[in-house]
C-alpha cells in the first residue's frame, strides 16, 4: 500500500461501493472494510492507506471505538482520519480527527480533502 491508498470503513454496502468507486476514478487505491473490527484487522495486517474515511456508526465497532483503538497504536496513530457521518456535528466532534465531512457526502469536498492526505 501506498500514499496513495484511502481506507474506507463504511457498514453500508452502497456508499462504500460508490466511495470507493468515486475515488478510483479519481486515480486513488482503494481498500475497504465493513466495520471498524475489519479495518483494524486490515492496518495490523500491514495495510497503509494515506488517509482513512472513517464512518462512525456501524455494527460490530463503530467509528468511536475503532479510532479509539488507532490512536492507542502508534504506527496507526499516524494515519489521518476524515470521520464521514450522519451522526452530527456534536458526536462527530466527540472523535479526535483531521478533518469532519456530514452525510450526505459533498463528494467535491470529499476528493478535496483526500487528496491534501495523499496523491492519486
Amino acid at each position: 500500500m501506498s500514499a496513495s491508498t484511502v481506507l474506507i470503513v463504511e457498514d453500508d454496502p452502497d456508499t462504500r461501493e460508490m466511495l470507493g468507486k468515486f475515488l478510483e476514478l479519481e486515480g486513488f487505491l482503494v481498500e475497504t472494510a465493513a466495520n471498524g473490527q475489519l479495518a483494524l484487522d486490515k492496518l495490523q495486517g500491514g495495510v497503509r492507506p494515506g488517509v482513512i474515511v472513517l464512518d462512525l456508526m456501524m455494527p460490530v465497532m463503530d467509528g468511536w471505538e475503532f479510532r479509539r483503538r488507532q490512536m492507542k497504536d502508534e504506527i496507526l496513530a499516524t494515519i489521518p482520519t476524515i470521520v464521514v457521518s450522519a451522526a452530527g456535528r456534536d458526536r462527530m466532534a466527540q472523535v479526535s480527527a483531521d478533518a469532519y465531512l456530514a452525510k450526505p457526502i459533498d463528494m467535491d469536498e470529499l476528493l478535496t480533502r483526500v487528496s491534501g492526505f495523499c496523491k492519486a
